[in-house]
């Protein structure tokens, strides 16, 4: 009788982790389902899905914990994130209908699902309690071995069927039919002289200006520097170091340098001619 009390019995600790972590889950549900940017309500979503790992991990289901954070976390939501940025969803493509009918479609299927998963939860009896010591009897990995390839396999397929299409929606809605021809590199290269832009590569950054970092223009012969050697993006920042005039200082005095050192080289000689001659 005090097994069974202690298995329905809840500590004060359990209960707090409960109250904040769901509260925490619940706000996160509700910002995936509500927030306009795609990219913000895949954050959330990832947030709830940590929260459920604690769980997991709160309540003895240590593989279930990892795979929710290694697997779904890590890898699906990422895999959420790339589709986002590949599609180019933003907050005007959200609020416009490519598909009409769908938003009553989708509360239809929403109302659905909620009226089967309360019928379930009202159906369901729990008279007795085994706890996660029993069900982890023969190891928590064993043991969701044999619920999911036992009980419910046919719900185990249907969700790998399910992101197997998501998938393969995601590739559908990235691929953009080409409507004309490829151009050839002959072509491309006969439209880059017809237009005049700059045919030959880029130069690197730094070049002449006595540093070789990318915020840091390359100065021409001339002592100028060059805006084609910067990136566009540190251009549109205002992240480009100016060194120029310092660039040029150092030249000068590199130069001023080489042409002293030149002149007694070139003066060396004669004056030692000069000094044969005198001591003949």
């Amino acid at each position: 009788m005090t097994a069974q009390l202690a298995a329905y019995s809840t500590s004060t600790g359990e209960a707090v982790q409960f109250w904040v972590l769901g509260t925490v889950a619940v706000i996160g549900a509700l910002c995936t389902v509500f927030m306009k940017k795609a990219v913000h309500s895949a954050l959330c979503l990832a947030g709830t899905m940590i929260v459920l790992a604690v769980f997991y991990l709160a309540n003895g289901a240590y593989f279930l914990g990892v795979v929710q954070i290694v697997v779904y976390t890590g890898a699906i939501m990422m895999l959420f994130l790339f589709v986002v940025m590949l599609v180019g969803v933003t907050a005007a493509d959200s609020l416009k209908e490519t598909i009409r009918g769908q938003r009553w479609l989708a509360l239809l299927c929403g109302l659905g699902f909620g009226t089967l998963l309360i019928a379930g939860i009202g159906n369901a009896s729990l008279r007795e309690f085994s706890g996660i010591g029993q069900a982890n009897a023969g190891g928590n990995v064993e043991g969701i071995a044999a619920l999911i390839f036992t009980k419910y396999v046919f719900a185990f397929e249907i969700t790998g069927a399910l992101l197997i299409t998501a998938a393969v929606g995601a590739m559908v809605l990235t691929h953009r039919e080409r409507t004309e021809r490829a151009k050839t590199q002959r072509e491309l290269a006969e439209q880059r002289v017809r237009e005049g832009t700059y045919l030959p590569p880029l130069p690197a950054p730094g070049v002449y200006a006595r540093h070789n970092a990318v915020d840091i223009a390359g100065l021409l012969p001339d002592g100028t520097p060059s805006e084609l050697t910067v990136s566009k993006t540190l251009r549109e920042r205002g992240q480009i170091r100016d060194v120029s005039k310092e660039a040029l200082n150092d030249l000068r005095a590199l130069e001023q340098r080489a042409e002293e050192r030149l002149e007694r080289k070139g003066i060396a000689p004669a004056t030692f001619k000069r000094s044969e001659e005198a001591s003949k």
